[in-house]
């Protein structure tokens, strides 16, 4: 608009005389100059009147490792207008929203991030948060004693990749076939009533999931800390957004970087807090922690980098346990799996390794 003042007595000034051809001319002229004007005026109530982005949706499950998204969010360490939290039953419901574009991102295991990839899914690992050390475990009936015990049991395990890794090692502690047992596919929060109602002996949990069926008496026979870093929990975001939403994906991992100070530096407090949301006291909740380790932002980005990467050492067992029954249509290709970008791009207090 500043220019349309200073142009228009610049464009009279050429009119000397005031001759009707002249005076038609500056007026027609005039007209122009305001509808310039306008239309300038109108981009710029356009302009600042642009509806905003939403945020990016992530979602992630009731798994305890995901919490520092949440103690971020709870505690205002979370910019609300570049990232939102999604809170999901369960890691399908979070694959089955990320599948049909709901989602932007999402917190899986590695093997349901595996799986998702290979499926034809344009999505990317751009970190690695954290890795079950006894938080995964198997409850049993009272009836059964040893891991022995479980031969000819009806199993209940959810249809993921985690619970069936954990079924194998599982088998192969108690020196059991597959065939020798039942499995059935349930979904983690149909285990108790199973257990209950005797359908099965057995059921394949995580926490906190677990502390119902343990305060009704099922017992745990086996957990994670046999199976160190296996079960490795990841954060995935869709191609799409690395490539048109920096920002917001910038804002993610500071999201997750946060909250993790905040757990970290504060345990007790942070316990207090998410304790509730999760059904537990606060000394349960810091229980089902130490069954958990968390990677640091410079550890997630060591693990990402290499040729192959780290994380492909770590995640052997996973990836050959989907290749054997065919689950997996080729072999993981991890340069195309793994976007080490948006870690890069984050301040890392000692430094980038």
């Amino acid at each position: 608009m500043s220019n349309g003042l200073h142009v228009m007595p610049v464009f009279g000034g050429f009119c000397c005389g005031r001759t009707a051809s002249s005076m038609a001319w500056r007026t027609r002229g005039l007209r122009m100059l305001r509808c310039a004007a306008l239309a300038a005026l109108a981009m710029v109530v356009l302009a600042c009147s642009e509806v905003p982005a939403p945020p990016l949706l992530v979602g992630i499950n009731t798994r305890i490792g995901y919490d520092p998204l949440v103690l971020a969010r709870d505690r205002g360490l979370a910019d609300p207008q570049q990232v939102k939290v999604v809170e999901l039953i369960s890691s399908a419901e979070a694959l089955r929203h990320l599948r049909n574009g709901l989602l932007d991102a999402a917190g899986l295991t590695m093997g349901e991030a595996l799986r998702l990839i290979d499926s034809g899914f344009d999505a990317r690992i751009v970190a690695v948060l954290d890795t079950s050390a006894g938080a995964d475990v198997v409850l049993v009936a009272p009836h059964i004693r040893q891991l022995g015990g479980l031969r000819g049991a009806r199993i209940a395990v959810e249809d993921a990749t985690v619970g069936t890794l954990m079924l194998d090692r599982l088998l192969d502690q108690a020196g059991l076939r597959r065939e020798q047992v039942t499995v059935l596919r349930l979904d983690a929060t149909q285990h108790l009533t199973a257990l209950q109602s005797g359908r099965v002996a057995a059921a394949v949990s995580y926490a906190p999931i677990d502390e119902p069926m343990q305060r009704e008496g099922f017992r745990p026979i086996f957990d994670s800390r046999a199976m160190p870093g296996e079960i490795v929990d990841v954060l995935v975001v869709r191609t799409e957004v690395l490539r048109n939403r920096p920002k917001a994906v910038d804002a993610l991992m500071a999201s997750w970087a946060t909250g993790l100070a905040a757990l970290q530096q504060d345990p007790i407090g942070a316990a207090a807090a998410l304790a509730p949301g999760a059904g537990l006291t606060p000394a349960q909740y810091e229980a089902v922690q130490k069954g958990l380790r968390f990677y640091t932002p410079v550890e997630s980005l060591q693990l990402l980098s290499g040729d192959p990467p780290r994380l492909a050492q770590q995640g052997q067992a996973v990836t050959q346990l989907l290749m054997e029954p065919g689950v997996l249509k080729a072999p993981p290709r991890w340069a195309d799996l793994i976007d080490t970008a948006p870690a890069r791009r984050a301040p890392h207090p000692r430094g980038r390794p």
